[in-house]
């Protein structure tokens, strides 16, 4: 802590510890040019991208072209075109004075600034099997009005991939989604997630190549937080913490997922 007159106080909480880091960091939050616990975020989202295309290789989806979400999904875009060897396309234009509707305070403002904030390009997407990549799907407010954007461009086929698992738990430690009932995976499966959001199929990064990625990266780095996809927490976050999170003033206020 340092003090107003310049003054730094530090104590020690624990004699032992070890490094956890927030892998929700390297997805979403940090610049694709930080450096977090010696791991580079751009070259650990393109990781995310190498191990993703493996699975999309899987679907035999007949696809065209592949197009990020802007901006936070384009090094792992990038990576998934180069693998698959399919065309990468900015299709896509971005609003750069809307911030992220992710972190917006309700589903009104958060619906209004997606229309805001992205223009579809018919030139990118006029009779093509598209491939969408984004680097999360956290509400589905974002993505759901995506993928109309898409299709009034003239796209045949839309399908989605997710750099991240899906988010089916409350985060506790410092990302604003603290309430299940704002997260669009926390009560459905990968197919009905699929048909709400109009998409033709969708898939998304397992916990596994998620966690793994870091550590080939840092083998110093045992293990990761990734509580939001595991439901995995520290010892001291217990049932009644989360439960009082579900009924707190802010998640009372939210609505679910997407209207």
């Amino acid at each position: 802590i340092i003090d107003q007159e310049g003054n730094i106080t530090s104590e020690q909480v624990s004699e032992k510890s070890e490094l956890k880091p927030c892998v929700f960091e390297y997805i979403y939050l940090a610049r694709p040019d930080s450096v977090l616990n010696d791991i580079s975020v751009y070259e650990y989202q393109l990781a995310m991208g190498t191990r993703l295309a493996r699975k999309i290789q899987e679907t035999k989806w007949p696809i065209d072209v592949v197009v990020p979400v802007p901006d936070g999904s384009r090094p792992a875009c990038i990576q998934i075109s180069a693998e698959l060897g399919l065309p990468y396309r900015e299709g896509l234009v971005k609003n750069r004075y809307i911030g992220r509707t992710f972190i917006m305070p309700d589903q009104k403002t958060r619906s209004s600034s997606v229309r805001r904030k992205l223009n579809a390009m018919s030139a990118v997407f006029e009779g093509k099997n598209v491939l969408l990549v984004d680097d999360s799907i956290v509400r589905g407010t974002t993505m759901s009005q995506i993928v109309n954007m898409v299709r009034k461009a003239g796209a045949k086929r839309v399908y989605l991939a997710s750099a991240s698992p899906p988010v089916k738990h409350a985060n506790v430690y410092g990302v604003d989604m603290p309430s299940k009932r704002e997260l669009v995976m926390a009560n459905l499966t990968e197919e009905e997630l699929c048909e709400r959001l109009g998409a033709d199929g969708i898939i998304f990064q397992t916990v596994d190549d998620l966690l793994e990625a870091g550590r080939e990266l840092n083998p110093n780095i045992v293990d990761f937080e990734a509580s939001c996809f595991t439901g995995h927490y520290l010892p001291d976050v217990d049932a009644e913490y989360l439960e009082a999170q579900e009924v707190s003033d802010r998640a009372s206020r939210s609505e679910a997922v997407i209207t």
